[in-house]
């Protein structure tokens, strides 16, 4: 085991995509194997010492910024093995926890395989994916990494590292896991009665369902409960051709008629992703991108998989759907092959470079919401963003997995008054996504910067319920404290 505490060296780990500047640490430690995380856990349980889990730094939340803790950074653990066919469908492949999803992604699909899961950002751990329940573009059509997890090890407070395969560990039907471990004993546990809400991507608190799978729980955990060190992803085979498409339109109720047709795949297409980028998003774009039309109000980026064989007839479903639908499909762009539709995925990736740049020449922080709800409520919840800032001046985007009813409004302050407005009007978002049925978090977790506002979604007795499952695995209350779960909730005790 590597320990550093020269401020120089870990000064990378107080920092995170949060814009939380405050952040300090004793020292990091880097493990080098299962054996010493759990060594590791073992000795903080024992002598109290808290730690906190550290991914890449791509995270949005805080999850990684240590308050006097020390860090238990990931990145040595960063193994990825050969995929293991199961079948002619499918193969599964074992990665360590600290293993960049850009080098899994390269490797399953020079062996012919594909890892659906797609978060935006390429650099983060899998370890932080699978924690977060990320999910991506591709998520549309393949669900969110919790779909795409064979097996994990996982390394409790205590020191036990456990093995777990899907179907072994299943709640019973009281709702109640128990497990014996070497050091910790006989725990029990029963799950949470809360309910989630109905939308296709939910990352906010401790999944809950009748039957559950143990694995479950810990995916979308946010590392309170163990520290994940090891994954068997399943992988599907890489599709023989895709088609992308990135289609303008002069109104959004065009556009938002040609999503929900697509959506209803009853007109001859079945996209793999769709994604949405509104006016103020292609302004932004323009500045690298000056042939996006200047009439358009809004655009969609879409992918599908196809056949050669069938990749004709595809097509021309696609552009059926945008003439009936008043798309501007002279001006729209259309990628057949590789090479063009890298240059899309570019496109894609340039608009947070783009604002970052903007924001690098402002005072302030932008404030951002990762909010989805049932598909039904997606209009009403997107005029609400709309209305909200237009009648206050802001400056803002909105952007993201429409395929999902999950947009990010992007407000971007311009002053310190319109900072301090935009955060305050932070609840009235909230709200309103969970007056519609909606989720806090659809990808980018809770994390610290959030945890107060998951008390309104599940209420004191939910955050109590997750509280006293974290503290069945976690009694010394050594990892990851702050995350999820605000801290006065360990002092509270359940209502009967």
């Amino acid at each position: 085991m590597i320990y550093k505490d020269d401020p120089a060296l870990i000064q990378g780990f107080l920092e995170d995509t949060s814009n939380i500047k405050t952040g300090h640490t004793p020292g990091v430690y880097f493990p080098e194997n299962i054996s010493d995380v759990s060594d590791l856990l073992k000795e903080s349980s024992a002598s109290g010492k808290r730690l906190v889990i550290a991914g890449n730094g791509t995270g949005t939340t805080g999850g990684r910024i240590p308050f006097g803790d020390h860090v238990i950074a990931m990145e040595k653990l960063n193994r990825i093995d050969e995929p293991v066919p199961c079948g002619e469908n499918t193969a599964v492949m074992t990665v360590g926890a600290g293993a960049l999803l850009e080098d899994i992604q390269k490797k399953a699909e020079s062996r012919g395989w594909l890892y659906p899961p797609d978060p935006t950002e390429q650099l983060c751990f899998i370890g932080g994916t699978i924690a977060n329940n990320s999910s991506g573009s591709r998520t549309y059509k393949y669900g969110p990494t919790r779909d795409h997890i064979a097996r994990l090890t996982v390394v409790f407070p205590s020191g036990d590292i456990l093995d777990i395969p899907r179907e072994k560990y299943v709640a019973g039907n009281t709702g109640t896991f128990h497990l014996d471990l070497p050091l910790a004993g006989d725990i029990a546990f029963e799950l949470p009665t809360y309910s989630l809400p109905r939308t296709s991507k939910h990352n906010a608190g401790y999944y809950s369902a009748q039957g559950m799978d143990l694995i479950d729980l810990f995916i979308g955990s946010e590392g309170t409960l163990g520290v994940i060190v090891e994954a068997d992803l399943k992988l599907v085979p890489v599709p023989e051709k895709i088609i992308s498409c990135l289609v303008y339109f002069h109104a959004l109720d065009d556009l938002f008629v040609f999503v929900e047709k697509a959506k209803g795949k009853n007109c001859g297409v079945d996209p793999r992703a769709l994604e949405f980028f509104d006016r103020n998003s292609l302004d932004f774009l323009r500045k690298v991108y000056p042939e996006i039309p200047a009439e358009a109000a809004g655009a969609i980026f879409l992918e599908q998989e196809t056949s050669m064989e069938k990749e004709e007839e595809v097509l021309e479903a696609w552009l059926e759907l945008m003439e009936t639908t008043n798309a501007m499909t002279d001006e729209s762009w259309v990628a057949l092959d590789a090479n063009e539709q890298r240059k899309m995925k570019e496109f894609r990736h340039e608009l947070p470079v783009q604002v970052n740049e903007w924001l690098s020449k402002q005072s302030e922080s932008k404030i951002s919401t990762d909010m989805a709800v049932p598909d039904e409520s997606f209009p009403e919840l997107f005029h609400f963003y709309r209305e909200t800032c237009e009648k206050y001046g802001f400056r803002y985007i909105i952007f993201g997995h429409i395929g999902n009813s999950h947009v990010h409004l992007n407000i971007l302050p311009s002053s310190h008054e319109e900072f301090k407005t935009a955060k305050a009007l932070y609840q009235d978002l909230v709200g309103k996504a969970l007056e519609l049925g909606g989720t806090l978090s659809a990808e980018h977790g809770i994390g610290k910067l959030k945890a107060k506002y998951l008390v309104r979604m599940f209420g004191d007795e939910g955050i109590r319920e997750m509280a006293n499952i974290k503290k069945t695995f976690d009694p010394h209350l050594i990892l990851n404290v702050g995350n999820l779960i605000l801290e006065q909730y360990y002092n509270t005790p359940s209502q009967p």
